[in-house]
């Protein structure tokens, strides 16, 4: 049974940081695209980040480049998002999905298979 779980979400100030964490059980393939998204209240989900677990290639939303960071802990089976420089903008309810395989282009959440219930985090100005 595949299970993905987020924590590391909470409140914080502008400008202020945050790591989410995502530990994926069940998900045995070596290669995997893990990846996270968000949604904001009345807003779509969108992508923020993905990660090929067989390699280094990482993808960023343009509203997210340089300032987070994705990255994993393979022995771990987990995957991170390190957050700098939030802003109000990023407050929504954060995902963790998964997909064997590559990473697709373009965040389409039709390309993974597995998520997470989710985390929340608020940026106050």
């Amino acid at each position: 049974q595949v299970q993905l779980v987020e924590s590391g979400g909470g409140s914080v100030q502008a400008g202020g940081s945050l790591r989410l964490s995502c530990i994926a059980s069940g998900v045995t393939y070596p290669g995997k695209c893990m990846a996270w998204f968000r949604q904001a209240p009345g807003k779509e989900r969108e992508g923020v980040a993905s990660l090929y677990t067989g390699g280094t290639a990482a993808d960023y939303a343009d509203s997210v480049k340089g300032r987070f960071t994705i990255s994993q802990d393979y022995a771990k089976n987990t995957v991170y998002l390190q957050m700098n420089t939030l802003v109000s903008e990023d407050t929504a309810m954060y995902y963790c999905a998964a997909a064997v395989g590559h990473c697709f282009r373009g965040f389409q959440m039709r390309d993974y298979t597995y998520w997470g219930q989710g985390t929340q985090v608020t940026v106050s100005s």
